[in-house]
C-alpha cells in the first residue's frame, strides 16, 4: 500500500515537473513541489522498511 501511494505521489511530482518543462506552467509552486517529493520519499522508505520487516518475519530471522 505504501509503495502504491509513493508511486502516485511521485507521478504527481513528475507531472508538475513535466508541465513546467514544456512551458505550460506547473500546478505546484516551489514549496509544494518540495513537499510532494518529500512525501513520496517518506512513503517509499516506509514501503521498503515494511517489506523488509515482512520478509524478516516470514523467514524467521
Amino acid at each position: 500500500m505504501f509503495l502504491w501511494a509513493a508511486i502516485a505521489v511521485f507521478v504527481a511530482f513528475f507531472s508538475n515537473v513535466a508541465l513546467g518543462a514544456f512551458g505550460s506552467g506547473g500546478f505546484l509552486g516551489d514549496v509544494g513541489e518540495m513537499l510532494v517529493l518529500f512525501v513520496a520519499s517518506i512513503l517509499f522508505v516506509a514501503a521498503i522498511l515494511k517489506r523488509e520487516a515482512d520478509q524478516k518475519n516470514n523467514t524467521g530471522g
